[in-house]
């Protein structure tokens, strides 16, 4: 975890939709919860080369077959604390995109011990802090495209 110049946190992620006959989008689970593939950004990364470089390192997806969004991203900031810098809090920033596959590939998870895809049919209930805004986010934006 890398602490900015303006005492923050950043982070990024990507959620990953795949357009086949049916909407669908990944999550990867934790023992507790579900999550997308994201990370801390590095010193001089951007958050998109983040969440493309976490893409990979967490699901195997090569960043060239995932095509981003240029038209989303979703931003969250929230408090939060690690345990390695005791009870220090931190403002957290992260920015989630909108990646999609044209093929389900075969996932190689390095940091979840499973995934799923799950139908495109909101409004979802997974995770109140941080997934279900963002595929709240996601779905206004998908409509007006539609």
């Amino acid at each position: 975890m890398k602490v900015f110049p303006d005492g923050g946190v950043r982070a990024a992620g990507i959620l990953l939709m795949h357009q086949g006959p049916s909407r669908q989008f990944l999550l990867m689970r934790h023992p507790d919860r579900w999550d997308l593939p994201k990370g801390h950004c590095e010193t001089g990364e951007s958050f998109r080369d983040t969440a493309l470089r976490e893409t990979l390192e967490e699901t195997g997806i090569d960043p060239s077959n995932v095509e981003i969004d240029p038209e989303f991203c979703f931003e969250i900031r929230y408090p939060v604390s690690y345990k390695k810098t005791g009870s220090q809090v931190f403002e957290k920033t992260v920015q989630y995109f909108l990646g999609y596959l044209d093929d389900k590939p075969k996932l190689v998870l390095t940091e979840h011990d499973s995934a799923e895809w799950f139908d495109w049919n909101p409004p979802h209930t997974i995770q109140a802090q941080t997934i279900d805004p963002l595929l709240a986010a996601v779905a206004k934006h998908l409509a007006g495209q539609d």
